[in-house]
């Protein structure tokens, strides 16, 4: 019997259909969200590995404080903030309400085995200094995380922004909304997507906002807040650590992220090759192919055949798709 299915339900009236709505740019401190997270989990590890290593060593000692805020990858909700605006942004998480920050933090801290640093007490109590300290270190990861690709991030928002038009204009809402998240589906005025936790949100007439992201790759990302909107933050883009120059296009970052040899692989597997006449074709040793076939293999990009006494290597269609992706659609 198949496992059942963990899903997020988001129900739909007939008024929220027409207020499904697209936000017209990129929000800097959910993007910055999702970023760290993306920082912190161990998927991806042959495309974002490198990038994760890279990031943690340039974060300043300032943004330090945002791994006190998201104990255990539990974020409050409060930093959820879609205000396109990165200023602005900061302003709204300031702005929360005393009682929200109270209920939040002790939410996140409730499982944790220690008690909270000093800062997050001051945070929990109000204190000037700590919303200082917490601003100063979402300022400070942003403009190093996010600053340098942040052109790039505005040209596949409005890209990805031109598409969902598209496909709206075309074929209607609720094949736009489908064609956003892979595997989902939408009838009889629910839209369903598998979530890690099942849940249920009834719009009842408050309309939804569509926020892409392109530095997570997981499900889509639901935020709830108590009055408004609710927002979909789900991935897009090329699916790639993004890079700030993207000049080079598909082979130069993947060469970066791969190295020179795994993307050479990946490429010449356009056909089918043995582990021997791909040595041959790259001038290394069949056990070198033979590692390099394995991480590919174990990222789902390619497969391994036995035929004979021979060992035949073929790309899959997700391996093709990315040997194929451009940065900038």
């Amino acid at each position: 019997m198949p496992p059942r299915r963990v899903v997020i339900r988001i129900h739909f009236t007939v008024t929220d259909f027409a207020r499904v709505r697209f936000a017209p740019r990129p929000a800097p401190l959910q993007e910055l969200n999702v970023a760290l997270m993306k920082m912190c989990r161990p998927d991806d590890a042959l495309l974002f590995g490198r990038w994760r290593q890279r990031l943690l060593r340039s974060l300043p000692a300032a943004a330090e404080p945002l791994a006190d805020l998201v104990p255990g990858m539990r974020a409050p909700r409060f930093i959820d903030v879609f205000s396109d605006d990165l200023t602005e942004g900061l302003d709204t998480v300031r702005a929360t309400p005393a009682a929200l920050v109270r209920s939040e933090m002790e939410r996140v801290y409730a499982r944790h085995p220690g008690p909270p640093p000093l800062w997050i007490r001051g945070l929990h109590r109000g204190d000037t200094d700590a919303w200082r300290l917490l601003r100063r270190a979402q300022q400070a990861a942003f403009e190093t995380a996010l600053r340098p690709v942040w052109p790039l991030i505005q040209d596949l928002h409005r890209a990805e922004f031109s598409r969902y038009a598209l496909t709206a204009a075309e074929h209607g809402t609720a094949a736009a909304l489908t064609a956003l998240v892979p595997g989902s589906r939408l009838r009889e005025g629910v839209w369903e997507f598998e979530a890690p936790g099942e849940a249920d949100r009834r719009l009842g007439g408050r309309g939804l906002v569509l926020q892409p992201t392109f530095h997570w790759t997981g499900h889509p990302l639901v935020a709830d807040p108590p009055d408004g909107p609710l927002f979909v933050t789900y991935p897009s883009g090329p699916g790639l650590p993004l890079a700030p120059d993207p000049a080079g296009g598909t082979a130069d970052a993947l060469a970066r992220l791969l190295g020179r040899t795994r993307l050479d692989i990946l490429l010449l597997l356009a056909e089918e090759h043995t582990t021997s006449g791909l040595a041959r074709r790259l001038g290394v040793s069949n056990a070198t192919v033979s590692a390099h076939t394995a991480a590919l293999r174990g990222a789902g990009w390619i497969t391994t055949v036995r035929a004979g006494r021979a060992v035949l290597h073929r790309r899959t269609a997700l391996g093709s798709l990315l040997a194929g992706r451009r940065l900038v659609p």
